[in-house]
């Protein structure tokens, strides 16, 4: 068995844990008893388990390392967790994947010391042959739910939108705001749940809002990341840099996040809850991939209204519908009028 054909099982068992022998057969051309044998050989080596029997088994990844800690708040330093609990289960990994952990574990819990109000904050780690997750959660007044208080805003939703934005802090004179905004862009997935809110930013690189059946206390976020991923914190720090800066200059703004359920985006008030902060970045790309259409109003506050008041702040549309991209050039030919 060859390295990408052990990747490819382990892939495919991760994707669905049914009827895997017959889609291995399928997948690389051998037979099925082969593509068995694989299975069982992975099986003993216990990097996976299976369950039930015949054509109703399942296989599944095997959790290889697993570690979970709850701390008291008070006192509690970030690096204690990080040296104590994560580097035991992480340090056959790559540097690059160390350093990623590093920065985005650490960054978590100091967020989570410093902000949550939580009497307790617990770490876990989770690692299979393919993944690791890491775990952070306290038992405060739920992030959502301090930004909406601290900035005054009208809906908790509306605390996700800053978040996807960056440069968030209700601390600035101890804060930077940049903790979940990377650490959200080095992971392949990371969420933050929290109340009934549920933010996540996949694997895909997308931003998504969803609502949860459970009012649940506190804050949990969630970060998985692949055992032998190849990125590297310097180049997704510089995606967002400006040229030959080392500032945080550039964001991406889902604008769907903007546009809460059942609603257009047609008002000027809907456009300056988008384009609050904006002025603190060099560049602002505005992607609008599940936005359908926008209104003329929200159009012109944004890119003549905004821009003609900040005009070192450029904004770059992408993912436009013919009908977005429509208001879009009406609203510059009156900026140019």
């Amino acid at each position: 068995m060859t390295a990408d054909v052990r990747l490819s099982i382990l892939a495919t068992i991760a994707q669905d844990g049914g009827n895997v022998a017959a889609r291995l057969a399928a997948q690389h051309g051998v037979s099925r008893q082969s593509a068995s044998a694989w299975l069982a050989r992975l099986r003993q080596e216990g990097v996976i388990t299976s369950s039930g029997v015949g054509r109703g088994v399942r296989y599944h990844l095997a959790t290889l390392a697993q570690v979970r800690q709850g701390y008291a708040r008070a006192g509690l330093h970030e690096d204690r967790v990080w040296r104590d609990l994560m580097t035991p289960k992480l340090g056959d990994l790559s540097v690059n994947v160390r350093d990623i952990w590093h920065y985005a574990v650490t960054e978590m819990v100091n967020n989570a010391i410093d902000h949550s109000g939580s009497e307790r904050v617990t770490v876990e780690l989770l690692r299979d042959a393919l993944n690791t997750t890491v775990y952070v959660a306290d038992e405060g007044e739920g992030i959502f739910l301090k930004i909406q208080r601290a900035l005054k805003m009208y809906d908790p939703r509306e605390a996700i939108l800053e978040l996807a934005k960056g440069k968030l802090t209700t601390d600035p004179a101890n804060h930077t705001g940049e903790g979940i905004f990377f650490s959200s862009k080095v992971m392949d997935a990371f969420d933050i749940r929290s109340g009934k809110l549920h933010f996540m930013h996949d694997e895909w690189g997308a931003d998504v809002l969803m609502e949860r059946p459970a009012d649940a206390p506190g804050t949990l976020v969630l970060m998985r990341l692949g055992n032998d991923s190849g990125r590297t914190l310097s180049e997704v720090f510089d995606q967002f840099a400006a040229p030959e800066e080392y500032t945080f200059a550039k964001t991406i703004v889902p604008v769907r996040l903007a546009q809460h359920e059942g609603e257009k985006l047609v008002s000027r008030s809907q456009a300056k809850r988008l384009t609050l902060r904006f002025e603190r970045f060099q560049t602002v790309v505005l992607d609008f991939a599940g936005v359908e259409e926008i209104g003329q109003a929200f159009a012109d506050e944004v890119f003549r209204v905004f821009q003609q008041a900040h005009p070192a702040t450029a904004l770059l549309p992408i993912h436009m519908t013919a009908a977005v991209d429509n208001m879009f050039r009406r609203a510059m030919r009156g900026a140019n009028a």
